[in-house]
């Protein structure tokens, strides 16, 4: 049906064609023509058909119908088919324009797709980039939520933190570049009496005394100075007045880029254990002074019976009595060494071991050492050889009495551990070299021999060979460990080489040097001297006496200080012999009073003692001249006199001047009992309750500033103890605080501990007189 449509339209197209180009007009005159022949035509066959006859008025009428309708019917198609051309061609330009909107149609359509489809990418886009927002959105709200979660544990940990730091009992601060603070914990609120925020941007000098400040600055630039951390101990004093021994540790401080912000400091509080210390100090002077009297109180005796068993045996005996003598006089040498060998123990645990170099005739050393021995070899029936092996230098220098008592151990040993056989004793020197001579000491036995696992063993402290057969022969385990750290002082070295049941060898050798000072003199070459000898044990004023005046000197005695004093201002002596324990007053207390007033000038002290705990240099530096150890060795005072006195001067007439000393109470009962007429029994009890409740605190105080070292605090505080003790009548208590307090005291602090000491000793008993003496008092309402 497409195609003949198609020819149609083509055929009515080419008919409208045809008229509008001839005309209308024009083509209805043709086909008026064409319609009246085709009347004729038809009405001529028509009639002819029909009637068989034709007439002229057939034709006329269809020739007139014709004439008359057919120019209206084809006029009328041809306007019809004028406006069906127009039609056409405004259909034509409608087709054509359609055709353009068409065409613009399918451009915009084209456009709209490839806007659609730009669109489409957009609303792709943007709702990936919704997707992206709202991923980011949901990726922000979960990192808000863990900033947030973050920020809250950070804020938990913080005030943990914080927590921490202020529960702890160590003292931390911190502060900037500047020096100033920046923040610190509860301690050190408490320490500075100011708030952390009152505290910061404040510098030490503003917080601290001038002298603390000063400290903690100078440590604050070292730590700045060298970005390292330091630490350092000192002093601090709290708000409160407490002060209290802290251990800083201060390290810089720097933020996650490496920028240094400031320091931080920790302090630990040691008080406790710097008390600790002090008082093991104490313990360790107390157990010198310990050791120091019982040096005094063993060495009485022991110088009674060397020195009369010596003089004893100088006198008309027979074989039999001077055996006896000699085992005597043995016995309290070998005690004596004993006893050496004890002190010797605390020196080294106090380093305070010395050695004293003196010119020493080795010869005459040997021969003195090895006459000793004998008398110990004899007892036991032993044979005994000794032997010097020349040539030996005639005198080296060495300490005498640290020697004597390493070869006498060796000795002693030798014989306590040989039941039968011999012992020999013998020296060699070899040729000196740039002055040094090497000298070996050896000490041979046939007794019962160390095992040689235990050689190594031997020179250890307290260590002791166990002899099955010989449990007698046991000692205290030191002899060969001191003989071992005072050869190694010496510079020297012990050996020892042994075989059980066959004996033992001992070696010692000493790189000596030879003396080029003038020896010693062996014989007294002063006399006449006028002594006075002060000494309050009668068993030392007769051994002492009877030595000093064999030896050709004249002698007086003062059993007391006080009468020292008291004699030496009454005439010029030649030479004090002072003893240093003496009923009313030490020795040194007495030096100090003969040197203030000048009472000895020119005239030599020299302190007897059995304290040989100090060295002599000690003695020295508290004016004496020299020292003589008892038991007194005539060899000693013979060299102690002819330093002193061979080139000897007049001595000035001295003067006189008196000491008294005062008796203590321990309550003033004169004063407590007007306390009690006047103010009451049972205010008085008030007030000492105060006392008891305040005087702990005090105490704690003093004590701290003790162990700070810090002597006027310590005299401020015992001050203020004086005078709160003597309110409630504790007169001893008062005397002793007293006594603490005076800082000008020329041995405060050798004094002050044992002072504090007796001061908490006195507290605790007198408070409870006090409290007793209250109890008895009738309350008068």
């Amino acid at each position: 049906m497409q195609p003949s449509s198609s020819q149609n339209d083509h055929w009515a197209i080419r008919f409208a064609q045809f008229v509008a180009r001839f005309g209308t007009v024009r083509i209805s005159i043709f086909f008026v023509f064409l319609t009246l022949l085709f009347t004729i035509a038809g009405s001529y066959f028509i009639r002819l058909y029909m009637t068989g006859e034709v007439h002229i008025e057939d034709f006329v009428s269809a020739i007139m119908l014709t004439l008359l309708s057919a120019p209206w019917v084809l006029y009328f198609f041809s306007e019809l088919v004028n406006q069906l051309q127009q039609s056409r061609n405004n259909l034509k330009e409608v087709v054509a324009q359609l055709e353009r909107l068409r065409e613009e149609d399918v451009l915009l359509n084209r456009e709209l797709q490839n806007h659609v489809r730009q669109l489409n990418v957009e609303v792709e886009e943007r709702r990936k980039a919704q997707e992206d927002r709202e991923k980011v959105f949901t990726e922000l709200e979960q990192e808000i939520n863990k900033k947030s979660e973050q920020e809250q544990q950070a804020q938990r940990l913080s005030t943990l933190l914080r927590s921490i730091i202020d529960a702890s009992p160590d003292l931390i601060y911190y502060r900037n570049e500047e020096g100033r603070f920046a923040g610190c914990n509860r301690v050190a609120e408490q320490m500075t009496g100011k708030t952390e925020a009152e505290l910061i941007g404040l510098t030490p000098h503003q917080v601290y005394d001038e002298e603390l400040a000063r400290q903690v600055v100078e440590s604050d630039h070292e730590v700045l100075e060298s970005n390292a951390g330091i630490t350092e101990e000192l002093w601090l004093r709290f708000a409160d007045g407490r002060k209290r021994y802290y251990e800083m540790r201060k390290v810089p401080f720097f933020d996650k880029e490496g920028n240094r912000l400031g320091l931080l400091a920790f302090g630990r509080d040691i008080t406790e254990r710097k008390q600790s210390q002090v008082a093991l100090e104490k313990a360790s002077r107390d157990k010198t002074a310990f050791i120091a009297t019982i040096s005094h109180e063993l060495r009485t005796p022991l110088n009674g019976i060397v020195g009369l068993s010596r003089m004893l045996r100088d006198t008309q005996l027979t074989d039999e009595q001077y055996g006896w003598v000699s085992t005597i006089y043995a016995s309290a040498i070998t005690l004596g060494n004993i006893f050496n060998d004890i002190i010797d123990l605390d020196k080294l645990g106090r380093d305070k071991l010395e050695l004293s170099l003196k010119t020493v005739n080795l010869k005459d050393f040997f021969a003195e050492l090895s006459s000793i021995i004998q008398l110990l070899v004899a007892d036991k029936n032993l044979s005994f050889q000794t032997h010097m092996d020349e040539p030996l230098p005639d005198f080296v220098e060495a300490d005498g009495t640290r020697l004597r008592q390493v070869l006498w151990n060796l000795l002693f040993n030798a014989v306590k551990f040989t039941q039968k056989g011999s012992i020999s004793f013998s020296m060699t020197a070899a040729a000196p070299k740039q002055g040094i001579c090497e000298v070996v000491f050896k000490v041979a036995d046939t007794g019962v021999g160390i095992p040689e696992q235990e050689l190594d063993k031997i020179f250890a402290m307290y260590y002791q060979v166990q002899h099955p057969d010989h449990q007698s022969a046991t000692g205290t385990g030191i002899g060969l460990a001191i003989c071992k750290q005072m050869v190694d002082l010496m510079g020297g070295e012990i050996r020892v080489s042994s075989e059980v049941g066959k004996g033992t060898c001992f070696s010692v050798v000493l790189p000596l040097a030879v003396s080029t000072r003038p020896a010693q003199l062996a014989e007294l070459k002063v006399s006449g001297l006028k002594i006075l000898l002060v000494e309050d044990i009668e068993l030392n004023v007769m051994v002492a006496k009877a030595l000093l005046e064999k030896l050709g000197q004249s002698v007086e005695v003062a059993m007391t200080g006080q009468e020292a004093l008291d004699m030496a201002r009454k005439q010029q002596y030649d030479l004090i012999l002072l003893d240093i324990q003496l009923p009313d007053m030490n020795g040194f207390d007495v030096a100090s009073k003969l040197h203030e007033e000048e009472l000895v000038t020119g005239t030599p002290i020299v302190a007897l003692t059995a304290n040989v705990i100090k060295a002599r240099q000690e003695y020295l530096d508290q004016g004496m001249d020299d020292v003589i150890s008892k038991p007194i060795k005539k060899s000693r005072v013979i060299e102690v006199f002819n330093n002193l006195f061979c080139d000897s001067e007049q001595l000035p007439q001295l003067e006189e001047k008196a000491q008294q000393s005062k008796a203590e109470s321990v309550l003033d009962l004169e004063m407590l009992q007007m306390l009690v007429d006047t103010i009451g029994a049972e205010m008085l009890t008030t007030s000492v309750n105060v006392f008891n409740q305040s005087i702990p605190q005090y105490m704690e105080i003093l004590m701290t500033n003790l162990s700070a070292k810090d002597k006027e605090e310590v005299c401020s505080q015992a001050h203020k103890i004086k005078g709160a003790a003597g309110s409630v009548g504790l007169s001893r208590v008062q005397k002793i605080a007293n006594q603490i307090q005076q800082g000008d005291h020329p041995a405060w602090w050798e004094n002050v501990y044992d002072w504090v000491e007796e001061l908490q000793q006195a507290l605790k008993l007198d408070m409870q007189s006090l409290h007793n003496w209250l109890a008895d008092q009738s309350i008068d309402d």
